[in-house]
Parts: C-alpha cells; structure tokens; sequence
C-alpha cells in the first residue's frame, strides 16, 4: 500500500492518543473552554459595534460559539463516561 501523504493516518494517532490520555483530555477541555468564554465575551463587549453591521456577521459569530460550547459539552461528556470506564475497569 502507497504511504499515506494526506496525514489522516497521522491525524487519527494523535486523536487517539489523545482521547486515552485522561490528562491531555482535560487540558484540551479546559482550553477549547477558555476559547468559548473568550469568543463570547468577545463578541459581548469588544465587537459588538461590528457584529450589529450585519446579521449574518452576528449569527454566523453566535453559531461558532454555540457550535464551539456544544463541542466542549460533547468532550466533556466523553471525559466523564471515559472516567467511569476506567474506574470501573480498575476494580
């Protein structure tokens, strides 16, 4: 088989390397957080002028943060069903 040049391969190591790492999942969580609440406050306070211009402008910018939190909900839910396997499987 041709070696992979498109990096899936690559791409689909890192994923899972992260996901098995309780510690690295957490660290993503925490940043893909941080990036939300930024984005949001962000869109409150800083570009809000910009964002009033237009309407596709502030629903696309809404939809990336509600796309952005509902993505780290979805992690989150992943690290605490990940946790209640691993504890499980301890015991």
């Amino acid at each position: 088989m041709a070696a992979d040049k498109t990096g899936w391969g690559d791409c689909k190591a890192i994923a899972r390397a992260i996901l098995h790492d309780r510690a690295a999942r957490r660290k993503i969580i925490g940043r893909m957080l941080m990036t939300a609440l930024l984005m949001m406050a962000a869109g409150l306070w800083l570009i809000d002028g910009w964002l009033a211009s237009s309407v596709w402008l502030f629903l696309a910018w809404w939809a990336g943060c509600a796309g952005l939190t509902c993505l780290v909900m979805l992690f989150a839910l992943y690290d605490a069903l990940a946790v209640i396997r691993e504890e499980r499987d301890k015991h």
